[in-house]
């Protein structure tokens, strides 16, 4: 394998919260991160994970929720009592419930030079089924057999799937639904059938035994998936101890499949690395990184909603090969690096 390395071609966020605007009447933008991305003819287009909630009020916490009545999706509020303990900022549970504290939706940027991007005030992809009562989120692009194969995070009360949707244009968009049930994130599709089969990377949620890892698995028409097998998980390196998961789509080059990963710390600091896959039977891991490529470094990589993340689940490939990293930071902004090889 390579060596590689991860060059910031910014030492500020090329998006940050305050560049949206809710797209809810009466809500704030708490975030906009971990962007997909792919390109469109002349554009790059990212797909933001946009989390909003209610404005707060003091000694209350309003907690956004989509509520089916009769079948028809309905936004509501919950209010409650905001807890006297201190709680994590973005999952609270009341009455021994568990919420989310913001709504997530998916919403598009558009740009010419991969740097500046003109975000839409409305959202792409908005939660609307059951199983997205509490949101969608950290979506993943891949350009297969002629349309764009989205992969996200759908949340509800009975936890985090997988769901997918499709699209040619960015305008008009087929949602599937979940393809992969809870507790499950971090999909993404290969761009290519490999044995006349499509392939995704995914990351089941384990808890009493093992940890999150990445796995492997197969279907011959995209939505019905099985034969999974696991790929490789957390070593025993600070930097990706508790948990692993897979960002954007993989690459194929002339060593295999490159994959991006997240890994996390001991005190939960988020970090990005690379695998290598075999070419032919990517359930074979060829090489991986012996040491982060990139950390939490900068001011607003350490501090925002959700401290000391960088986090991607998007990248581009020009046409001159260079790769450019799209990656969330501290669950408030969006980064930009370059991955080049010595």
């Amino acid at each position: 394998m390579r060596n590689y390395s991860l060059r910031r071609l910014s030492d500020q966020p090329i998006l940050k919260t305050t560049d949206l605007k809710p797209a809810m009447e009466g809500f704030e933008v708490l975030g906009a991160f971990n962007p997909a991305a792919c390109r469109v003819g002349d554009q790059v287009l990212l797909l933001l994970r946009v989390a909003e909630a209610p404005r707060p009020e003091k000694g209350w916490l309003h907690v956004p929720v989509v509520v089916h009545t009769d079948g028809v999706p309905r936004l509501t509020v919950k209010t409650f009592r905001e807890p006297r303990e201190p709680y994590d900022p973005r999952v609270v549970t009341i009455d021994g419930k568990v919420y989310l504290t913001s709504l997530s939706h998916l919403r598009l940027a558009r740009s010419h030079d991969g740097i500046h991007f003109i975000p839409d005030d409305k959202p792409f992809l908005f939660p609307t089924r059951a199983d997205e009562a509490f949101g969608v989120e950290d979506a993943r692009i891949t350009f297969l057999e002629g349309k764009y194969w989205i992969t996200y995070t759908a949340v509800s009360e009975r936890g985090p799937g997988v769901g997918l949707a499709q699209t040619h244009d960015f305008t008009d968009v087929n949602r599937i639904g979940m393809v992969l049930p809870p507790p499950n994130k971090d999909a993404c599709l290969f761009p290519d059938r490999i044995n006349d089969k499509y392939l995704m990377l995914h990351r089941p949620m384990v808890h009493e035994i093992g940890k999150p890892s990445i796995w492997l698995s197969e279907s011959p028409d995209g939505i019905h998936w099985g034969q999974h097998r696991y790929v490789f998980g957390p070593s025993d390196k600070n930097w990706e101890y508790q948990k692993i998961g897979a960002g954007p789509e993989p690459i194929l080059t002339d060593e295999g499949w490159l994959v991006c990963y997240h890994g996390t710390s001991q005190t939960t600091e988020y970090a990005l690395a690379l695998a290598l896959l075999d070419g032919d039977s990517p359930s074979r891991i060829i090489g991986r990184s012996a040491v982060p490529l990139l950390t939490p470094e900068l001011a607003w990589e350490r501090e925002g909603f959700f401290p000391n993340v960088v986090f991607s689940n998007g990248w581009i490939q020009w046409p001159d090969n260079r790769i450019w990293v799209y990656y969330g930071a501290a669950d408030y902004g969006v980064g930009l690096a370059e991955l080049t090889s010595g």
